[in-house]
């Protein structure tokens, strides 16, 4: 199940991570082809504040799904819907000053960027000005929809994502074409074009907030200002890997103009739109990873960790594997683009990009692992790897090869600053685990005594009603086994087979045989706790049997018997999965 569940919970999540790189890819593109050279040097000096903007939408949205894993682990609903309300409070507040701020005090910022002097006749400052402004408007609805993917995630709403991504790139390409050939109001008109596709996409993922089987309800009383600091520290590596990666993108920006001119940075600002749409991949694939280690986590479920980092692995690297060869195979056709045919650029751009795209693919694998790390609790492991990424190994390898080799130099140096870190993960992952290992159980950097230990722990799956009956034999077996009385056994094994077929007769049409029931038990000296997890409709057990506690005594008897003779049952609703836990 968790195999499955990664996949569609990726491919919704990638699709809504390339929602904003694909605004600015298409704002690059229209830049490149109507505002020419300086255009595209004011889009790349623009680049290091776009990325501490969308760092802070990062943070929000990692650490709320840190927050709601931890909440959903425990079945705390109350809780994870004060965390929704305290969230949108906090958006709208940051939005709104990232407005006063690019309005009332932006020219220092733009000069500090690179923009040159405050001056009418300043081209390039002109051009970053009136970009900024116009990009920064959305703000607000920026970050809503920004933490709006954890919350539909948790509620396994994916399919919104995917009307949200289209929404939005929809809007942005029509409001760029209005910008240029009616409008006509330059850089501006760019910025804004994104804005108001946030606020479609906005307008989109809404109604799902406002029906009425919502698990989230928006009340001011529920606020609780005390979440805003889980918030930013549960979501700080995300944060200090951006901005890393905007002191990382400054600084190379000015080793370029030591080596080159404008035309390199305006390439290189080609090359991270080209980078970042592919690190969609990564930040997707993250996402899905930090919610479901976060839960699992939680949960104190090993063998889901250890089955999520495997598949997590298998999925990017066949996923980027595919998309790099593709983008290798278009190199020269994706410069045009972006830039004119000019032979002279395109000498320098090919060849760059192609190089440019090896560092991306290990880049993304360093990422990923790098969300799984913070999801299992090691925020330290999570900094040191984003600051080797950006900083630690990436401006000394570009530094010193650029020196030596000049621009071909400066492209190699960012594949070896991210193979150098791939290498410490490797070193640091090796030397926990004892002994060089490329194994799920070596890359967990999990405790040893994390979890229940392999001989208190029975998973099974059930696929169909004969299986139904083989999963409880299996169960009774087990318990005897661990030396569980008869009656305890018996009556275990009877609550899975009840259980288990009352989902697959009910919980599943005909139409929809792509169905999984997990069974998981563990029995150890400190409890003896039964989880049931499937795919199918939402469905409470718990609650049903108190609604119709009142009816025929001899109706619904075999979850009647199940609930009374537990000594505690909880269920949830998280990802689009059917949780019961009991407790014997």
């Amino acid at each position: 199940m968790i195999g499955k569940l990664f996949r569609q919970m990726t491919n919704a999540q990638i699709l809504s991570a390339a929602a904003s790189t694909v605004c600015l890819m298409i704002d690059s593109i229209i830049i490149g082809r109507f505002f020419a050279v300086e255009g595209m040097s004011a889009y790349g000096i623009s680049s290091p504040l776009i990325f501490i903007f969308t760092a802070i939408g990062m943070m929000m949205v990692n650490g709320v799904q840190v927050i709601l894993g931890k909440l959903m682990g425990k079945g705390d609903i109350e809780s994870a819907n004060s965390c929704y309300v305290t969230s949108i409070i906090f958006c709208l507040g940051i939005g709104a000053l990232c407005i006063l701020i690019i309005f009332f005090a932006g020219n220092p910022i733009f000069m500090l960027l690179g923009a040159g002097e405050a001056s009418e006749t300043n081209t390039v400052f002109m051009m970053t000005r009136d970009f900024l402004r116009g990009y920064l408007l959305g703000a607000p609805f920026y970050l809503l929809n920004q933490i709006a993917i954890a919350y539909l995630q948790s509620m396994g709403n994916r399919s919104v994502l995917l009307y949200a991504t289209i929404v939005m790139s929809v809007t942005d390409i029509l409001m760029d074409l209005a910008c240029v050939f009616i409008f006509h109001n330059g850089m501006f008109g760019i910025g804004l074009a994104s804005s108001i596709s946030f606020l479609a996409a906005f307008l989109t993922v809404l109604g799902s907030f406002l029906k009425p089987d919502c698990m989230f309800r928006f009340h001011l009383k529920d606020v609780r200002f005390s979440y805003i600091p889980s918030i930013v520290g549960n979501g700080s590596p995300v944060l200090l890997n951006q901005v890393f990666y905007t002191v990382r993108t400054f600084l190379m920006n000015h080793i370029l103009l030591s080596i080159a001119d404008n035309t390199a940075v305006a390439v290189f600002a080609v090359f991270n739109t080209i980078g970042n749409m592919i690190f969609s991949i990564a930040v997707g694939s993250g996402t899905v990873t930090l919610m479901l280690s976060s839960i699992f986590f939680n949960e104190e479920d090993r063998s889901s960790l250890l089955s999520l980092l495997r598949v997590m692995f298998k999925h990017v690297t066949m996923l980027l594997s595919a998309v790099i060869l593709f983008a290798e195979i278009l190199a020269p056709w994706l410069i045009q683009l972006f830039l004119s045919n000019d032979p002279a650029i395109l000498t320098i751009a090919v060849p760059g990009l192609r190089i440019f795209l090896i560092g991306t693919f290990i880049n993304c694998l360093d990422d990923v692992i790098k969300n799984f790390y913070q999801g299992i609790g090691h925020p330290v492991l999570t900094n040191v790897i984003a600051f080797l990424q950006s900083l630690g190994w990436m401006i000394p390898a570009v530094y010193l090869f650029s020196r030596l080799f000049g621009l071909t130099g400066f492209w190699v140096g960012i594949v070896a600053g991210y193979f150098f870190t791939m290498l410490t993960i490797c070193v640091i992952v090796w030397h926990k685990f004892g002994q060089v290992s490329f194994s799920a159980e070596a890359f967990s950097y999990l405790d040893p005594n994390f979890g229940a230990k392999p001989e208190n722990l029975i998973e099974l799956s059930v696929r169909d009603i004969d299986e139904t009956v083989a999963a409880s034999q299996s169960l009774i077996g087990f318990c005897r086994q661990k030396g569980i009385e008869a009656k305890t056994a018996t009556f275990i094994g009877l609550c899975v087979e009840e259980i288990t077929s009352n989902i697959i007769r009910h919980g599943f049409t005909e139409k929809n045989q792509s169905y999984n029931v997990d069974v998981r038990l563990v029995l150890d000296e400190k409890k003896r706790v039964l989880r049931i997890r499937d795919n199918c409709a939402n469905f409470d057990p718990t609650k049903y049997i108190e609604l119709h506690q009142d009816d025929d005594p001899a109706a619904h008897i075999g979850l009647r018997m199940v609930m009374k003779m537990v000594r505690e049952a909880n269920y949830i609703n998280t990802l689009g999965l059917n949780n019961l836990t009991l407790e014997f």
